[in-house]
């Protein structure tokens, strides 16, 4: 029997699309695989230099590995979660990244920190932003600004939320004895909740995207999903151009987030300050993403991620001579604004782009350039920053590279390739 989610209710009120369970489940799923994964890393850093003795150079390269390592994974992971229930793969990743998490006590070695990245960003990738992006996608088409914006506000909550229990616990307990509880917070944390409320798309439950009326032409009463194939997407002059804005956008963007703390506390000699700057940037980057995913319906997304680029080159530009308290944290606020949205655009640019069909392989093709980006941003800060004796050149690099993102999104020009169903 179809399990269908629009009967009415006894009470005669119109019943609550399943796609808004979709982007609740998506929502706690990047919460807990945010909080316990990316924002942990520089926790788990600091643990593995203060406890194993290992050098900050060391800790940092393997950082980096667990970033490469989770895009080049994500290519697997699209092709997976496009021709199996989602689900699934959302769980094994739990299951892995909990299992690694749970033994890092016993990292010993210079070889077992890098393994133990590895896997770790391999786990991270099947359980994090990859599938619950593609996830929402499915779900949302007219709605689906709003319904990532939502969704992807887990990412931010994540940090705020759990990066502080998850030092507290590993300075009372040690990285030994943490790491189980961390690493069973993960698993429980994502895979019953994936499990039980995700659906791989409408058509599995009798439904359309946004709750709407399965259209006439569907096959056995499921929806044709339309889109551009992936080999002709990944070819085309929007793909290539928009990736690039991404590398150089979230380069920009990563590279300022892990120096900020250390730009704020230099110039104002305060850590209270800093600590103050970096929660205004965070609360202002989910107050952004939110106004953002309402904003968006009303008008081109790539006008939109135009304005994001412009406005992070001014704040980066900014902050390379900002030096009092206020300037400090008004700037921190502005630029806030566009982290949580330049996050949420590259899946939904792709999304409007290329269609639903192939999404998960065309986004994790496009986040595996990107997340070298990003893992390169902190480490071109931190050596502009040596070679120039200070941040201003680190954060103008930053803002240099916005401005180039925003000239190569500016000429990628409209989809030329016929969409093809699938």
């Amino acid at each position: 029997m179809t399990e269908n989610a629009t009967s009415a209710r006894p009470s005669g009120r119109p019943p609550i699309f399943y796609g808004w369970y979709i982007v609740f489940a998506a929502f706690v799923v990047m919460t807990i695989s945010a909080g316990f994964g990316f924002y942990n890393l520089s926790v788990y850093l600091e643990a593995f230099v203060d406890e194993r003795g290992f050098s900050v150079g060391y800790t940092s390269g393997a950082t980096a590995a667990f970033f490469v390592s989770s895009g080049v994974a994500g290519l697997g992971v699209g092709w997976l979660i496009e021709r199996y229930d989602p689900r699934w793969t959302i769980a094994g990743g739990a299951v892995l990244a909990g299992l690694v998490l749970s033994g890092a006590g016993w990292v010993n070695e210079l070889w077992q920190l890098y393994l133990f990245y590895v896997l770790f960003g391999v786990g991270y990738s099947a359980c994090a932003l990859l599938p619950c992006t593609t996830l929402v996608a499915r779900w949302f088409e007219r709605k689906r600004s709003v319904a990532l914006s939502v969704a992807s506000t887990g990412l931010s909550l994540g940090g705020i939320l759990l990066t502080p229990i998850s030092a507290e616990l590993i300075q009372q307990l040690g990285l030994g004895g943490a790491a189980p509880w961390l690493g069973a917070g993960l698993f429980f944390g994502i895979a019953p909740v994936a499990i039980l409320l995700f659906r791989p798309n409408p058509a599995s439950m009798g439904l359309a995207a946004d709750g709407g009326a399965v259209p006439d032409d569907s096959e056995n009463g499921e929806p044709i999903v339309s889109g551009v194939p992936y080999h002709a997407a990944v070819r085309s002059r929007f793909f290539v151009l928009a990736t690039i804005t991404f590398m150089t956008s979230m380069m920009a963007q990563v590279g300022s987030i892990a120096h900020q703390f250390s730009l704020v506390a230099g110039r104002a000699d305060d850590r209270d300050l800093a600590a103050l700057a970096v929660s205004v940037m965070a609360g202002l980057s989910i107050a952004g993403r939110l106004v953002g995913g309402w904003v968006l319906p009303h008008i081109s997304s790539r006008l939109f991620m135009g304005g994001l680029l412009i406005v992070q080159a001014i704040a980066l530009s900014l902050y390379a001579f900002a030096a009092t308290p206020t300037t400090l944290l008004m700037v921190a606020a502005l630029f806030g604004v566009t982290v949580g949205n330049l996050l949420m655009m590259q899946p939904l640019l792709i999304a409007e782009a290329f269609g639903t069909v192939a999404y998960a392989r065309i986004y994790s093709t496009s986040q595996l350039f990107t997340t070298l980006g990003v893992a390169s941003g902190p480490a071109a800060y931190g050596l502009i920053f040596e070679v120039a004796s200070g941040y201003a050149a680190s954060y103008l690099y930053g803002a240099a590279a916005s401005i180039i993102g925003l000239m190569t999104i500016l000429a990628a020009g409209p989809v030329e390739q016929q969409k093809q169903e699938g």
